[in-house]
């Protein structure tokens, strides 16, 4: 938007297609209000028409809600929102794209995270035959389904470049890692709706006498991860605080029995676990995870999908020395000798938390003292049971 004063409001964009003039009327794609074109003003003074491919700044005859991303059409001819789609996607980085992992996305002026929800194929640039794939490599061109954290407007590419076109950022280095072209949205997209629930976290935490979080263990395989929730989730519960402990080992005999240990399959073991983390918080429990979670993307996802104020990292520190002293189910003997192919740590890479909310030095003090130490850490942050209007 641009206003120098109070006198003019208007909206400085490029005309992606086609062509406008005085007097049209346009449609603001996210809120579907619409106004006539009253100025059309470039540098060079008012234009009486625009034609593709130039830029300038209208000014309406009416006040509307429009503001820095949103999508101008003709009112007659409006454009698509979606939150899902399938593209082809070219992968432009060394590192390896994984179903699962979050990016952001840039789509003409719309930002939004982006996930790669399914690789369906990958093609062959020689015979453009198709390949399965579970991961993207340098320059692999695949088919892909990306589902957004929200709505954009998009076109599909053969129709028009600019809304069908865009590029993945790696949230952490801000590289571009891939780019991309859009065929159609998901059905879903338009079928699944967010429903209202009378009964909302508030109330069940009003409830419950105390607020719903999510306590995020992480920590090398042996590390005590599991031992120092179990014994936090018993000190809890003798104080009233209704907890759950989601261990890694036991998601994954049901909810997660389907995923290995790839890189790729960590990812959405991961991001299955801060979806059902969110739910149960969301039910006023106090949550524990106890998972490896080994890559620091997917952490900062979780903590993202939870919310930075309900979400606790506590990393309990051991080393890879003392871990594999204790080696209580064999696991680093077996990597060791080369039978277990992703063994965190031996032959996968474990990165560790930069700025944890709390660090549990389990190779150094009793799981006593930890547990008197993290307690009042966890009792001050689940003591609210309300928020401030």
């Amino acid at each position: 938007m641009n206003r120098p004063n109070s006198d003019f409001r208007g909206f400085s964009g490029t005309l992606a297609r086609g062509r406008l003039a005085v007097g049209d009327t346009l449609r603001v794609t996210a809120s579907g209000q619409t106004a006539e074109v009253s100025r059309i003003v470039t540098f060079d003074g008012d234009l009486p028409e625009l034609t593709a491919g130039g830029a300038a700044t209208l000014t309406l005859n009416k006040e509307i809600d429009a503001s820095r991303g949103d999508v101008l059409t003709a009112a007659a001819s409006p454009v698509e929102m979606t939150d899902q789609f399938e593209a082809t996607v070219v992968w432009l980085h060394e590192e390896p794209g994984l179903p699962g992992r979050s990016y952001d996305l840039k789509l003409a002026t719309q930002d939004s995270r982006a996930t790669l929800s399914r690789i369906k194929h990958q093609i062959d640039v020689n015979t453009l035959e198709h390949h399965a794939a579970r991961t993207l490599e340098l320059n692999d061109i695949a088919r892909c389904q990306i589902s957004l954290s929200r709505p954009v407007s998009f076109a599909a590419y053969e129709a028009a470049p600019t809304l069908g076109s865009f590029i993945l950022i790696d949230r952490f280095t801000h590289a571009t890692v891939a780019a991309g072209m859009i065929h159609h949205s998901l059905r879903r997209a338009q079928n699944v709706h967010r429903q209202a629930l009378a009964i909302d976290r508030e109330a069940r935490e009003r409830q419950n006498g105390h607020r719903g979080k999510v306590l995020w263990f992480t920590g090398l395989s042996g590390s005590g991860k599991s031992t120092l929730a179990n014994a936090l989730e018993v000190a809890l519960h003798e104080r009233g605080i209704r907890t759950y402990l989601l261990d890694g080992d036991n998601i994954r005999q049901g909810l997660n029995q389907d995923l290995g240990f790839t890189d790729s399959d960590r990812v959405e073991n991961i991001r299955r676990i801060a979806e059902v983390a969110r739910l149960m918080m969301d039910a006023g429990v106090v949550v524990m995870t106890a998972f490896i979670s080994p890559f620091q993307r997917e952490r900062a996802m979780a903590r993202e999908r939870v919310g930075e104020d309900d979400f606790l990292e506590i990393y309990v520190n051991t080393s890879l020395e003392d871990c594999e002293k204790r080696d209580v189910k064999g696991l680093y003997g077996k990597a060791r000798r080369g039978e277990i192919p992703n063994m965190t740590g031996i032959n996968s890479p474990y990165e560790p938390p930069e700025a944890p909310d709390f660090v549990a030095d389990a190779g150094q003090e009793s799981l006593e003292v930890l547990v008197e130490k993290l307690l009042p850490v966890v009792l001050a942050a689940v003591e609210e049971t309300g928020r401030e209007d």
